[in-house]
């Protein structure tokens, strides 16, 4: 079987889908000697190249079974040609003959023959509107839904997704199944001490902070986050740390930082190396990650992995993903989410009972797994 993937976000985005499509395409390819694999990628223009394509070499040596097909395009020109424009250019024009073409990042390139397998990670921009630019909501509204139309198979992140997907779009339920994601080996306690201390004073970290991560983007709710912070006592406050770029409409949370007086309780560590994420949430008391939506919610999964107790929402698919190893909140509830920050900054038992708990939570999910039913899934029809 010779089976294409769209490798895009993987060679243009840090966090996000490219982390989702490094880990999942770098285990299926662990996973599967036998069939044939073509990634294929806009690498960029030339001086401008994709940031993230460092690793492709490596993966070439160690996998003689995979081929690289880049093309001399940035990922907004092929979005451009292939989803605004529509360009009929189908992918055997890169990638030759396909038995199936899957992609990990919401849409479909044209495609003469072969199975077609697309990942929907979530409906946010349907279910939270006002989190969305307009643009990208009126852009996502006709491409995903073209994409759907057309794909055989429909890969949803959580089972939350999948009946968005069926309420919102009318997905068929028979072509629509759930692929969780996994967790990868770095994210698990660290017992390095020196190590810890290194990348404290890399990030100038107090003792003891509070930590979240994300792209800064209305959907992840931190301008409630930052109300609930700034209502605790100073005696009891802890710092917060936040790792993530802005993203769009991210003025609100750095307006609410100034508006209630928390320059000097927060620090924004800007985007992170995946390679630093284990040792923040290892020295984190905790992560508190209060979105009003996600597909399937990565960060608190990583944190219970490295034995980290978690805060997060009771909504969308966040209680599907931490069941009762986390503390759950309402997102639209400041006074809740204050009365969640304040047992687990105050309660060390409480902490020692998640710690327990995420790490045996978190063993139900890994990569390998996400890959073997990825394999399943693209062999099948």
């Amino acid at each position: 079987m010779h089976v294409a993937i769209d490798y895009s976000a993987a060679v243009w985005q840090g966090a996000g889908i490219g982390r989702y499509s490094r880990a999942l395409v770098g285990a299926l390819l662990r996973l599967d000697r036998e069939n044939r694999y073509t990634l294929l990628y806009p690498r960029g223009w030339p001086g401008r190249p994709a940031p993230f394509l460092g690793h492709l070499a490596a993966l070439r040596r160690r996998h003689p079974n995979l081929r690289l097909r880049p093309l001399p395009l940035s990922d907004r020109w092929t979005a451009i040609l292939w989803q605004r424009l529509r360009l009929p250019l189908p992918v055997e024009l890169f990638c030759g003959r396909v038995d199936c073409f899957y992609s990990p990042d919401f849409v479909l390139p044209p495609q003469i023959g072969g199975r077609r397998v697309l990942t929907v990670h979530d409906l946010a921009f349907m279910v939270h509107p006002e989190c969305a630019v307009p643009s990208l909501e009126w852009y996502l509204h006709g491409a995903v839904s073209r994409a759907l139309e057309r794909a055989d198979l429909v890969l949803a992140d959580s089972e939350c997704t999948r009946q968005d997907l069926i309420r919102l779009k009318g997905a068929d339920p028979q072509r629509v199944r759930v692929l969780y994601l996994g967790v990868e080996e770095d994210f698990r306690p660290l017992e390095d001490h020196a190590a810890l201390e290194r990348v404290r004073a890399r990030y100038e970290l107090p003792e003891r902070f509070l930590f979240t991560v994300g792209t800064i983007q209305p959907r992840k709710n931190l301008p409630r986050l930052l109300q609930a912070l700034a209502s605790l006592p100073e005696a009891l406050r802890l710092p917060l740390v936040v790792a993530g770029k802005p993203g769009w409409l991210y003025e609100e949370t750095f307006a609410a930082v100034e508006r209630l007086s928390l320059q000097s309780w927060v620090r924004f560590l800007g985007f992170t190396p995946d390679e630093d994420l284990p040792a923040l949430l290892n020295l984190a008391l905790a992560l508190v990650y209060p979105s009003l939506y996600e597909g399937f919610g990565l960060p608190p999964l990583e944190a219970m992995a490295c034995g980290t107790p978690v805060l997060t929402s009771d909504a969308a698919s966040l209680p599907e993903v931490v069941g009762e190893a986390a503390v759950l909140v309402d997102p639209l509830d400041v006074a809740g989410i204050a009365a969640g920050l304040r047992r687990l900054i105050e309660d060390g038992a409480l902490r020692q009972s998640l710690r327990a708990a995420g790490l045996e939570r978190a063993r139900g999910f890994s990569w390998e797994r996400s890959a073997r039913q990825l394999l399943e899934f693209l062999g099948q029809g």
